[in-house]
């Protein structure tokens, strides 16, 4: 386990509330959520299906909004941000790692791992040289010219984590990194995660595992869409 310096905080949430229509009724996700979670913190969100897990994720993502309460991020008021605004934090300060791995079928490790920094306007040498780094980091540069089918989900993943890496974001959110992983290609995944956070790397994974879980220093219980353990 990985315990870093902290020097300020990064993320700062103050009774979160999210709530969407439903079929005809109203279902609420969140009900007051705050937390604070430092630079060089390594937390798990836990709680079973319909805790409301998922939808923090999202928030702090700036994948969605909240219904009330407030976000900042390293020191900005996600809300009074424009869509423009938001989309420029997800692909710089932010990382994302999904359970599905969510990379695209017809590109090679490399391309995928490159898209965000295309999306940034960078060059075509310094996004590849920079994208061969990222894969060397997770142990899969041996595979920069094979397409997801022609990889094992442990190297997909490994894939999808460098990519996250690419733009050294502020912080690391992964949604079940581990969910389409035997558990010995999960444990290993999850030591690439231990080892990022050493380096200094916020990480906030989101599982129902407990032994995901116990893998980082902290841990935010939700129940009913309530932090019910931190």
């Amino acid at each position: 386990m990985h315990r870093s310096i902290r020097s300020s905080s990064l993320i700062s949430i103050v009774n979160l509330h999210k709530s969407f229509p439903m079929g005809g009724d109203r279902i609420t996700a969140l009900r007051g959520v705050s937390a604070t979670i430092d630079r060089g913190e390594y937390v798990a969100v836990m709680g079973q299906s319909g805790s409301g897990k998922s939808t923090l994720m999202n928030i702090l993502g700036c994948l969605d909004t909240p219904t009330a309460g407030s976000y900042e991020l390293d020191g900005r008021p996600v809300g009074d941000l424009s869509d423009d605004e938001q989309a420029f934090i997800r692909n710089r300060k932010i990382g994302f790692v999904f359970q599905a791995f969510n990379l695209l079928p017809r590109m090679d490790a490399l391309r995928n791992v490159e898209l965000p920094l295309l999306y940034r306007g960078m060059n075509r040498m310094e996004r590849s040289r920079r994208s061969m780094e990222a894969l060397d980091a997770v142990g899969v540069a041996d595979r920069a010219r094979h397409r997801p089918n022609e990889m094992s989900g442990g190297q997909r993943q490994r894939v999808a984590i460098a990519r996250a890496l690419v733009n050294e974001p502020s912080i690391i959110l992964a949604d079940e990194p581990t969910g389409n992983l035997d558990s010995g290609t999960g444990e290993e995944v999850m030591a690439i995660f231990d080892r990022l956070n050493g380096d200094g790397h916020t990480i906030v994974l989101v599982t129902h595992e407990e032994h995901v879980a116990r893998h980082c220093d902290r841990i935010l219980r939700l129940r009913d869409g309530k932090i019910v353990g931190d």
